[in-house]
């Protein structure tokens, strides 16, 4: 590669970084549009090719099984959204409450509350994400007649 192949090459490397709490604010809100459809298109090379993910259901490592996660999502859902609450950036670690909507296809719109943690590397890229939620009790309240025996059964068991 010639100096020009590799300096272009650089420069757009790093105009895609992560560089304050507003910029990825309005990433993120273009993600999850208004219609219900997401597009995570423009915001994938804010990605590092080596992200690590974890969640309540999968643990994945790489790019390309991320975009293949979030295919998957999309897919399943007839209708997916996403309001984000509060968001803090700390040195490299991005914090953010969230409130999802998701409707699939063969079930009513259920409502998922959670966190999130992105880590960026060097280069202002996400390396790291991890999501906190409840899955399975935000769905089943939305299913009237297990709600009321998943919330008992989580009062005896837990407290």
């Amino acid at each position: 590669m010639d100096s020009y192949t590799t300096e272009a090459a650089d420069s757009q490397e790093n105009s895609f970084r992560i560089i304050d709490a507003d910029q990825f604010v309005r990433l993120w809100s273009k993600t999850y549009n208004a219609q219900g459809n997401p597009d995570w298109s423009h915001i994938l090379p804010y990605y590092d090719a080596n992200i690590h993910f974890r969640d309540s259901v999968q643990e994945l490592r790489g790019i390309d099984h991320f975009q293949e996660m979030v295919q998957r999502l999309v897919r399943r859902s007839g209708e997916l959204r996403m309001r984000l609450l509060n968001v803090t950036m700390q040195g490299n670690i991005i914090h953010f409450e969230w409130e999802m909507t998701i409707l699939f296809r063969k079930t009513r719109t259920s409502v998922l509350y959670g966190a999130s943690r992105l880590t960026l590397n060097e280069q202002g890229k996400i390396v790291e994400q991890r999501d906190y939620y409840d899955l399975w009790g935000d769905i089943l309240d939305n299913i009237p007649a297990v709600s009321k025996l998943y919330r008992t059964f989580m009062r005896r068991v837990f407290g």
